[in-house]
């Protein structure tokens, strides 16, 4: 359908949206009122409060009776292990900062990879290390695979060090073109060893989490996956059902 064939309400949908994921309403963030946005499109406050009441269904921002509209995440997750750590820590008020390790290929059956699910081993392998840090201290060690081919040219630039952008999620829709709408997640203690210890400054064989996630497209080829070890707790934030993007998103 034509956008301008389509009802008020979805266009001033997509626009306000499209906006969010350029940034111009941040994380944590309060949106315009209702009034500025009916004024701003030159409609109804009820055609604009149900473009809203969209936003709101697709988990991007909140509504909270006499605070108007707040941004959550430019990132609504599928599944738990696909939330946006950026965009929480964003939203709790936290400083959330990346440090870029490494860019890795892997041969097809390499040692490296064994660990893997077994759909991921039959084809060259880029892996990704990041260490994540909130307020200057390190949190989660992220190992971030996938096929090379979809990962076609990846080098330390790919991979933002600070902002919103830094969102391992959007990097790789926005600069990879990857798309995904379930996952699969496993949770388990593991002990630090010594390379560990060391990143997190935390003495060897102290217990950290390890968050094992797959994502898979609609087709149910798995897109990446990724191991996090994290140096904390876990917690999650549930919904009852998984969400998809209304349109095609820009840069996606």
């Amino acid at each position: 359908m034509q956008v301008e064939t389509l009802p008020k309400y979805e266009r001033a949908y997509r626009v306000i949206l499209d906006r969010l994921r350029a940034g111009r309403y941040p994380v944590g963030g309060r949106m315009p009122t209702e009034s500025e946005l009916a004024s701003h499109f030159d409609v109804s406050r009820v055609t604009i409060r149900k473009a809203l009441d969209m936003l709101v269904q697709d988990g991007y921002v909140e509504s909270k009776q006499g605070s108007g509209y707040t941004v959550l995440t430019l990132s609504p997750a599928s599944d738990t292990c696909l939330t946006s750590f950026t965009d929480a820590m964003l939203r709790a008020g936290r400083e959330p900062t990346s440090r870029f390790v490494s860019i890795d290929r892997f041969a097809p059956g390499a040692p490296e990879t064994s660990t893997l699910p077994p759909e991921m081993r039959g084809s060259e392998i880029t892996r990704v290390v990041r260490l994540r840090m909130v307020d200057g201290e390190p949190t989660m060690l992220v190992m971030t695979y996938a096929p090379s081919a979809l990962l076609h040219e990846a080098s330390p630039a790919d991979f933002p060090e600070t902002g919103p952008e830094q969102s391992i999620l959007r990097i790789l829709q926005a600069r990879f073109h990857l798309e995904w709408s379930a996952a699969c997640e496993d949770i388990s203690p593991v002990l630090a060893d010594a390379d560990m210890a060391q990143t997190f400054r935390i003495d060897e064989g102290t217990p950290l989490l390890r968050q094992a996630c797959s994502a898979y497209d609609d087709n149910g080829a798995m897109v990446f996956h990724e191991d996090v070890y994290r140096n904390g707790p876990l917690s999650f934030s549930l919904t009852q059902a998984s969400r998809k993007p209304r349109y095609p998103l820009r840069g996606s």
